[in-house]
Formats: structure tokens, C-alpha cells, sequence
């Protein structure tokens, strides 16, 4: 079984591109393919609705069925949303594939229904307003950090549902 998000006229930008997620022994496989992004890091969660009436804007939260705070994939506390970043090359090209343990296309931590948002910044994995030796710096950061992993706007998105064969 597979399911996909397709991306078109975000937010302004010439962002285009799916991400097409499989279900394998390894976990769910996320195969990512964007377009007209600009080149670093850019923040990749999976959020909470796929209600696009208002954009980008009206797709709510990460999503975070354990109400926990934001970190990266492989944080022992984490959304289950929470997919890090997306590195996009010199040409504004994303062409990717990671694993998630926890999430599936059916089932207790389903993914159909929901949406992919990539975000303007890169997302610092909950780990913002802190110094080397993890003590806090910065409330404010560290505060937006444990929800959002300060990745600025959204400037794509799309909503998930099942793939054709």
C-alpha cells in the first residue's frame, strides 16, 4: 500500500514535487522529490489536518497524537510529525528517502488525511536556545523550539491520500 502528497502553487513559489510514502520492513519508507526550493535545509513535518481552505495556514500543529515536545526522528520525545529537514542542492532540488518507525498509512499513528507542510528554515530538532552543553541560552528560542523547531513559514504543502497502483 502506498499513499502520496502532491505539491502545487504554494504559497507564491514555483515549488512543485510529491513525496510518496510506502509501507516496508524497515518502516514507513518517505521517498521526497520537490522542486523550486531554495538550496539548504528546510523544515519537513507532517501536520495535523489536510484542510487546505486556508492554505497552508489552516493545517494546524505537527502532529503529535503522544503530546510530546518537538524533536528530530530519532529523539526519544518527539511529534510523531516531526520528520527534520529536507536538504535541497544548488539547483533547488530535493531528491531524498528516510525511514519512520513509528508511522503508517492505516492505523493507530496513521498518516491519510494528514499533510506535509516544508518549511523556510531549517528546523533545529527541539534542540534551539540551548549551548554546547545542553543549558538554555535563549528562553524565547528554546520555547518555540520545543514546538515548532523554529523552521520559520510554510511554504509548501499538500495533503496526503492513498496512491494510485
Amino acid at each position: 500500500m502506498s499513499a502520496i502528497c502532491v505539491f502545487r502553487n504554494n504559497m507564491t513559489k514555483n515549488i512543485s514535487g510529491n513525496v510518496i510514502f510506502t509501507e516496508t520492513k524497515r518502516g514507513l519508507q518517505i521517498k521526497i522529490n520537490i522542486s523550486g526550493i531554495s538550496p539548504g535545509k528546510h523544515g519537513f513535518h507532517i501536520h495535523e489536518y489536510g484542510d487546505l481552505s486556508e492554505g497552508c495556514g489552516s493545517l494546524c500543529s505537527h502532529y503529535n497524537p503522544t503530546n510530546s515536545v518537538h524533536g528530530s526522528r530519532n529523539s526519544e520525545e518527539r511529534h510523531l510529525g516531526d520528520l527534520g529537514n529536507v536538504i535541497a542542492n544548488e539547483k533547488g532540488v530535493v531528491y531524498m528517502i528516510i525511514y519512520d518507525k513509528d508511522l503508517s498509512i492505516t492505523g493507530k499513528y496513521s498518516i491519510l488525511g494528514r499533510s506535509v507542510v516544508v518549511h523556510d528554515k531549517e528546523d533545529d530538532l527541539g534542540l534551539g536556545g540551548l549551548d554546547k552543553n545542553g543549558n538554555i541560552i535563549n528562553e524565547k528560542v528554546r520555547e518555540e523550539s520545543l514546538k515548532t523547531g523554529n523552521a520559520g513559514k510554510r511554504i509548501a504543502c499538500g495533503v496526503i491520500g492513498y496512491k494510485k497502483k
